[in-house]
Parts: structure tokens; C-alpha cells; sequence
């Protein structure tokens, strides 16, 4: 699990394919003190697991799978990318919680200044953009953020400076693709509403699964 604060960038040094998958050479712009081999580091919000690791330096396998649903699979040696290593329980949780776990890709659409703050636009498909709420929680390449508006085709969000100076977001341009996991409560919530409580398919008429008709007589709504 993760926070989406990102601790720092790092740069892509080698590409290696490993059959349909990869393996990234990283180094980061900070020591890696206390990781190990095996330990989770996100890149650009995706959960990969470090095969190798000495100082800032580190390798991840990228497997096929994930390869298909980020944007990993266009990065380029020298890249910069975003980094995070894995929330402790003693931490404070600062941004939400993210796992790592990329629902699909984005593109900006627009990068507009707002006072003290950058309004940024994306366009992502339905099947990730049903699961945003106005004042949600989204990650965008590893990065927590809150969703300012949004709709059927995309959202918006503000940064400040700061977020600006830390994450690769600040530099990224108009129609480069992102990373985007959407907050995982509401896809939980929406198994809980559409999955029969036996887990069958066709639950007999004595055991209802969740739903409005439910949750009316049982005075949750």
C-alpha cells in the first residue's frame, strides 16, 4: 500500500525486455536507506517489487500484464518518473490510501494557471472514469490528488507549486498519457451492491443480494 505523497523522482538508465515483459533500471534522486530486495516501490503509481537495489540505485520486472494497463510500456531511458516506496503502519497517512494497482491510462487535455494553483485537465475511458466523485480521491502517476470536477470523459484537479516542483506532473505536456488508479471504495462498494450475498449466480428468493430495496427497508437511505 501507498499514500500517493511521492518521496522524490528518478530516472529510467536501462530497459531490458524479458520475454512479453521488462525490467527497469531506476535511480532515484534520494538514497533508498532501509530497502531491500523484494520491498514494493512504486513508479508513476505502479506496484512493482525491486529485484535488485544498492543505494539510490534499483531494477523492477514489469510483467505483460502491467505493462498492458500503464504507461510503462512507452517510457524511455532517461525518462523521469514518479517514486514512492511503501506506506509503513507507524506513518501518517497523508494522502489515501493507493495500492498500487493501475486501472488504466489518461491523457492531459489541459494545463491551465489559476492563481496560486495549475488546473489540469485528463481524459480518461468510462470504465475508470464511473468510479470518480467531485472531491474523491484519484492517483495520477503515483501522485494523490483531489478530483475538482468530473464526468463520463474525464476530470479535473489543481496542483500547487509545490506538487508542481516535487512530481513529474509539473513538466508533464498536453496529450503526454498518465497512470490513473481511482479510488478503490467505490469499486469495492459496487461489488457489495451488484454481487449476490451466496456468491451464486441465481440466489434463491429468500436470499436477496444488495440493493435500493434493501437498503430503503432497512433505513441505511
Amino acid at each position: 500500500m501507498f499514500t500517493g505523497i511521492i518521496e522524490g523522482l528518478g530516472k529510467i538508465d536501462g530497459i531490458r525486455s524479458v520475454g512479453a515483459g521488462s525490467r527497469l533500471a531506476i535511480t532515484a534522486d534520494f538514497p533508498l536507506t532501509g530497502s531491500k530486495t523484494g520491498d514494493s516501490i512504486a513508479v508513476n503509481g505502479a506496484c512493482l517489487t525491486a529485484v535488485a537495489i544498492s543505494g539510490a540505485w534499483f531494477e523492477v520486472d514489469v510483467s505483460p500484464e502491467t505493462l498492458d494497463r500503464t504507461v510503462l510500456k512507452h517510457i524511455r531511458i532517461g525518462e523521469r518518473v514518479n517514486i514512492e516506496r511503501a506506506l509503513r503502519l507507524s506513518d501518517r497517512l497523508d494522502g489515501h490510501l493507493v495500492s498500487g494497482h493501475i486501472d488504466g491510462t489518461g491523457r492531459i487535455t489541459h494545463k491551465t494557471p489559476r492563481s496560486n494553483a495549475i488546473v489540469i485537465g485528463f481524459s480518461v475511458p468510462h470504465a475508470v472514469a464511473r468510479y470518480m466523485i467531485a472531491k474523491g480521491s484519484v492517483a495520477v502517476d503515483g501522485i494523490s490528488l483531489t478530483i475538482n470536477q468530473c464526468d463520463a470523459a474525464g476530470f479535473e484537479i489543481s496542483i500547487i507549486p509545490y506538487t508542481a516542483d516535487i512530481t513529474t506532473i509539473g513538466f508533464k505536456k498536453i496529450g503526454d498519457r498518465v497512470n490513473i488508479e481511482t479510488d478503490m471504495i467505490g469499486k469495492y462498494v459496487e461489488k457489495f451492491l451488484t454481487l449476490p450475498v451466496s456468491g451464486r449466480k441465481s440466489p434463491p428468493e429468500d436470499e436477496k443480494s444488495v440493493d435500493m430495496d434493501f437498503l430503503l427497508k432497512t433505513g441505511f437511505i
